[in-house]
Order: structure tokens, then sequence, then C-alpha cells
């Protein structure tokens, strides 16, 4: 699936700004994750080349799945896989999405699971794609995170700083 770097870049600079901060009656925009995966997750589907045995799947429950359970992984909802649906030995690519303004529990929790994707699922690629206005203070605070975790896997930042723009990839191989 090589061309999903261009797929992801395409895909996010189509996201609308109404699907990157929702607004409320009363009160100020808002980040909301669902939100954004959802209209991503359109917008990537909409481009998703009909040529490749490839899937995307967005928030697979991983709970009932007999293989994940055995390598501990069986806990997992990632916001998008990249797979071969029924065929363990082509993963591709998992991706977390946080909103800028992500708590540091979470942060951690998702750098575990992409990285336990990518030893014990066989992932090619793990994807932490970051969105709001405010992606510069989260890219720091997940490099902080990442430190302080032993035997992180390469896993690649991706920054979403505003709607009509695509996300860049920053860093590749955030590891301890």
């Amino acid at each position: 699936m090589h061309q999903l770097t261009e797929l992801l870049q395409r895909a996010t600079a189509n996201v609308p700004v109404q699907y990157f901060q929702v607004a409320l009656d009363g009160g100020d925009p808002i980040y909301r994750e669902r939100v954004y995966c959802y209209e991503l997750y359109h917008q990537l589907r909409c481009q998703w080349p009909t040529n490749t045995p490839f899937y995307l799947n967005g928030e697979l429950d991983k709970a009932a799945h007999p293989i994940l359970r055995g390598l501990g992984a069986d806990y997992a909802k990632p916001d998008f896989l990249v797979h071969q649906p029924g065929y363990m030995a082509e993963n591709h690519t998992i991706i977390e999405v946080k909103s800028s303004n992500a708590q540091w529990n979470g942060i951690e929790k998702d750098l575990k699971t992409l990285s336990l994707f990518r030893t014990k699922v066989n992932y090619k690629r793990a994807i932490y794609l970051l969105f709001g206005y405010e992606v510069a203070v989260a890219a720091e605070r997940v490099r902080l995170v990442a430190a302080g975790l032993d035997g992180l896997q390469p896993i690649e930042l991706w920054l979403h700083a505003k709607p009509g723009e695509s996300a860049q990839q920053v860093h590749i191989g955030i590891d301890a």
C-alpha cells in the first residue's frame, strides 16, 4: 500500500473546518476526535484505490479476536486499520488519532497500542496523527511521553495543524 502517505495527505487536506472543530451554541468550538475521524474515514474512502487488497476499517473492536487475545492486543480499538481482514500475515498500518488537547494518559495508551501492533501483530506502519491548531505543543507532549517508555517501536508522528492543509509527517521512529 505504497500510496497511503499520499492518500492521507490528500484526505486530511479535505477535512472541512466544521469537522476539524465542532461549533457549539453559546460556546467556543471544540475538538471532537470521533467527528474528525468519521470525516477523515469518509475522505479516505472517497479516494481509496480499487486495485489494492487492503481495506480501510475504522474503530475495529478486537475483543473477540482469538489470535489477538493470545498476543495481549484484544483490548484495542484502533481508530483506523489498513489490512486484509481475515489474513493476519498482511497487516499494513494502524493509525491512532488525537486532538491537540490530548491528555497525557491517553497519549501513553496510544503509543503503547501502536508499539504493540508493530511488535506482536506485525503491522508494517504505525501512525500517530495529531490534529488541532496547537499540534506543536501536542507533538512535544507526545515526544516527552515516548521518551519515558521502554521498548517503544518506531511510530510515525503526523501533524494536521489546520483545515485545508495536509497533515505532515514530522518524525519517524519515535522511540525512547
